[in-house]
């Protein structure tokens, strides 16, 4: 019986720690976007908003089966010329004679909650697109897992459309 007791107890023991080393890791897998606008000036701030549901819409169709983060990391920078061709046709469209430009970078993010999911306060991967001068106020969520992509037509009503989540509400 002792060892049946033990061995029950040696298997918690490797579940748990298996368990915290599994969500340590996952703290980490994360792909924000970070769009900052050229200026402060209510055009840029509005431009900003139009490059954001553009970009989106783009996203959708490239991220939206991704299942890990390095795939989400790979697939982004595959798709550098698009994001960048989507933001520059936005500007113009609009009658900015500014450019965008595209990049992968680690930045630190102050806390942000994202319904259930919090995201403290630290230095994440990031989807730099910058607008310009790039120093106006910004927008950000994430890439992956794709918690704020949605249609441009309901842009202010994100959904969660990533396969990640579905898994993880399935086992928690």
């Amino acid at each position: 019986m002792r060892k049946i007791v033990l061995l029950v107890s040696i298997v918690l023991i490797v579940l748990v720690c298996l368990f915290c080393v599994k969500t340590e890791k996952n703290e980490k897998e994360y792909l924000r976007i970070h769009i900052r606008a050229n200026s402060n000036i209510a055009v840029d701030q509005e431009v900003k908003y139009k490059v954001r549901d553009a970009v989106v819409d783009t996203l959708i169709p490239v991220l939206s089966e991704v299942e890990t983060f390095d795939e989400a990391m790979e697939k982004t920078a595959e798709n550098f010329d698009l994001i960048k061709h989507t933001a520059d046709a936005v500007l113009c469209e609009n009658g900015f004679s500014y450019k965008s430009s595209v990049r992968l970078a680690q930045e630190n993010f102050p806390t942000r909650v994202y319904g259930d999911l919090t995201l403290e306060e630290g230095v994440y991967d990031a989807l730099i697109i910058d607008l310009g001068s790039g120093e106006g106020n910004n927008w950000w969520c994430l890439v992956y897992p794709a918690f704020c992509f949605t249609s441009s037509q309901n842009s202010t009503n994100f959904e969660y459309i990533s396969k990640i989540l579905e898994i993880i509400e399935m086992i928690t």
